[in-house]
């Protein structure tokens, strides 16, 4: 379909102020191939069939809209955990602020380093999967992303890594604009834990390419949040092998504008592929799950759980698709997508959908918004809890079955502990 003129005219517009960044010969052709790629698709626009619940505007234009920062004097998240950090600033690696990169059972380098080698099996993965994940559904500012992306980390995991390796954002200029773009390679049989915490920049383009070999485990935790104004759309890529296991968890409390985007195909029997959200919105607040999940082996298991709490006239977004191609039997397939509003002024907007081409199959997904139950409610208030506590406790229960997903104990405990120190800080 031929691009309309304003949607050449955007796309022009936003690309003139970036540039294709050096590297050697293979990241150079990868990200002249994806630069190609933006032009052909355009950047999105509100018309596009899976943008017409969030305004792409401020993702796409030329200019970055001022996000104001916030320093409430929080401890740093999972601060007491044992863990290798990564920093970032405004989208730049913070040498001086991370740890040392040595860990047994993985290599880690910076992006821009492994893009200058001529030979590096980054090669194989930069932008494979982006690209892949482009079919069915266009994902421009993916493939923009991997065109212009200025760092990143780059990740070949070979063992059982002991230690969580968490990539810490900060967000420090009111006018930065992060592009990142991360890559994950796990061997057969190895398993990592990665952690992604903070804002990042005033506005934030990021993706990370998962490739999950045989026996292998990808474990993922990200708390978005803090600093409002910020504004973000992030996208996974994700490649499952024979038995392997990928599981990712994301909390998300505040923020003007966040879509996160998690394509995953399931290409080797036995595979299970867990994606869970738990969202907390209040007032100018528009968050955005979009998730499409491909069966392509047999006897896999896929489940997305995303829960969403809206006040104050907050939006919650869910468009959530599995795909079980013909010849992927056994499949178990399930899908949950559900809001608690606290008001009458808030929304939540879902498209849950199934596209299935094999007969032996056990799909299933469910869309609610509702209430706090005013039954629950009152018995506990006849038992003597407050009000604002008793509201807080049937909000964590709401959220429970997201929260389960996240399998550490200790991690789990954490999420808990953010999501109950929200909800205080907000109690009417």
């Amino acid at each position: 379909m031929a691009q309309s003129q304003a949607k050449r005219s955007l796309t022009e517009s936003r690309l003139g102020g970036l540039s294709v960044s050096a590297g050697g010969t293979w990241a150079t052709v990868a990200r002249n191939d994806a630069l190609a790629r933006v032009q052909e698709m355009g950047l999105p626009e509100r018309r596009d069939e899976y943008w017409k619940y969030t305004r792409p505007d401020s993702l796409t234009q030329a200019e970055v809209v001022e996000a104001a920062i916030f320093d409430g004097g929080d401890k740093e998240v999972f601060d007491g955990l044992d863990r290798l950090k990564i920093v970032f600033v405004d989208g730049v690696f913070d040498a001086d602020a991370s740890d040392d990169f040595a860990l047994e059972g993985v290599a880690i380098e910076r992006l821009s380093d492994a893009a200058a080698a001529d030979i590096h099996w980054a090669k194989d993965l930069y932008g494979a999967l982006e690209t892949r994940g482009q079919t069915p559904v266009n994902r421009p500012l993916a493939a923009l992303n991997t065109a212009a992306a200025t760092d990143g980390i780059v990740m070949h995991v070979t063992g059982k890594v002991s230690r969580p390796i968490n990539l810490i954002y900060h967000h420090k200029s009111k006018v930065s604009d992060a592009i990142l773009h991360h890559l994950v390679k796990i061997d057969a049989d190895a398993d990592v834990t990665i952690l992604e915490t903070g804002p990042a920049a005033a506005r934030l383009n990021k993706v990370m390419e998962v490739d999950v070999a045989d026996d292998a485990g990808f474990h993922h935790v990200r708390v978005q949040g803090r600093d409002h104004e910020r504004r973000a759309v992030t996208h996974m890529f994700a490649r499952l092998g024979h038995r392997s296991a990928f599981k990712s968890f994301t909390m998300t409390a505040n923020g003007v504008l966040t879509r996160n985007e998690c394509v995953i195909e399931l290409t080797g029997d036995d595979a299970q592929a867990h994606v869970a959200g738990a969202a907390m919105g209040d007032g100018d607040f528009l968050h955005d799950d979009t998730v499409f999940i491909t069966h392509d082996a047999e006897r896999c298991e896929s489940r997305q759980v995303f829960k969403k709490v809206l006040r104050n006239g907050a939006t919650g977004v869910f468009q959530g698709k599995i795909l079980v191609k013909a010849g992927a039997q056994k499949t178990d397939g399930y899908q949950i997508s559900q809001s608690l509003l606290l008001d009458g002024d808030s929304q939540f907007l879902a498209k849950p959908e199934l596209e299935i081409y094999a007969d032996d199959v056990a799909c299933s997904h469910g869309s609610t918004s509702g209430a706090i139950d005013d039954e629950a409610l009152f018995y506990l208030r006849a038992r003597g809890v407050p009000h604002g506590t008793a509201t807080d406790l049937l909000t964590l229960a709401f959220l429970a079955e997201a929260v389960d997903e996240v399998e550490d104990d200790a991690l789990r405990e954490e999420i808990v502990s953010l999501l109950e120190g929200w909800l205080e800080r907000r109690r009417a």
